[in-house]
C-alpha cells in the first residue's frame, strides 16, 4: 500500500490529512485509555501525565496536553522538524482519553489475564492509528520527534539506550508524583515496538518511507506568496 494517501500539495489535501490525523489520534486515545484501564500500570508516558494528574489535581487529558506541548516547545527549541499533525497530537490524544474516562466504556480490569488481554487490544489499536496517523504525513509525534532530536545530539549513544533513558526518566518523575507503575509499564515499554512493527507489515508500510511536510511548507500552501 502507498505509503501516502493523498499528497499535501493542495490545501484541500492538506485539510484531509489534517482530518486523517485527528480521526486516526481520536482512536489512538481509545488505545490509550484501553491500557490504563488494563490496570496493570500506565505506558511510561502516561505514569507521567497520571502522576501529574494526581498531583495537580487534573484531568488526564489535561496533563498530557501539558506534556506533550512542553515537548514540543522543547522540539522547536532543538530545531527539529514540527509539522501540522504534531499540535493536532498534542491536543486531541490526551482530550480523547477524557472522553472515554467520560463514557466510562471499559471498567478497570480485576484480573492478571484480563489487564493483559486489554492492554495487548490497545497495544494493537495504538499501532494502527499510529500508521494512518503518519500516512498524513503532516509530522511525526512531540515524543517521537524529541527521541530523533536527543539520538542526533548523543551520536556515541545509541538510539535504544537513549530511547530507554528517556522512557525510564519519565516513568520515575511520574512514579514519583503518584502515576500508577506496573507489569504493565514493562509490557508496554517493551512489546510496543513489536507490535507496532508487526502491525505495520500487515499492511505493507514502511514509516522510513514517509517524508513528513513541515509546518512552513504547509502554511506556504496556505499562504502563496503574492506576485
Amino acid at each position: 500500500m502507498a505509503n501516502q494517501l493523498i499528497e499535501n500539495r493542495t490545501r484541500t489535501g492538506i485539510l484531509l490529512n489534517m482530518l486523517l490525523a485527528a480521526v486516526s489520534l481520536f482512536v489512538n486515545g481509545f488505545g490509550i485509555y484501553l491500557t490504563i484501564q488494563a490496570n496493570l500500570g500506565a505506558a511510561p508516558w502516561d505514569v507521567l501525565s497520571l502522576g501529574l494528574s494526581k498531583t495537580l489535581g487534573i484531568l488526564y487529558g489535561t496533563a498530557s496536553v501539558a506534556v506533550s506541548l512542553t515537548i514540543l516547545g522543547i522540539d522547536v527549541l532543538m530545531k527539529e522538524p514540527v509539522g501540522i499533525a504534531m499540535f493536532i497530537d498534542a491536543f486531541v490524544v490526551g482530550k480523547s482519553v477524557d472522553f472515554f474516562n467520560w463514557l466510562a466504556v471499559v471498567p478497570p480490569c480485576r484480573s492478571l489475564l484480563t489487564g493483559i488481554l486489554v492492554m495487548f487490544v490497545g497495544l494493537v489499536i495504538l499501532a494502527y492509528t499510529q500508521y494512518t496517523y503518519m500516512l498524513a504525513a503532516l509530522g511525526c509525534g512531540p515524543r517521537d520527534t524529541l527521541l530523533v532530536g536527543l539520538a542526533k545530539r548523543m551520536k556515541r549513544i545509541p538510539i535504544g539506550a537513549v530511547s530507554i533513558g528517556l522512557l525510564g526518566s519519565a516513568t520515575l518523575i511520574g512514579w514519583l508524583l503518584g502515576g500508577p507503575v506496573g507489569v504493565g509499564t514493562l509490557i508496554c515499554a517493551f512489546a510496543a515496538g513489536p507490535i507496532m512493527q508487526a502491525s505495520f507489515w500487515t499492511v505493507r508500510f514502511d514509516a522510513t518511507e514517509v517524508k513528513h511536510q513541515r509546518l512552513q511548507e504547509s502554511l506556504r500552501v496556505f499562504l502563496p506568496k503574492r506576485r
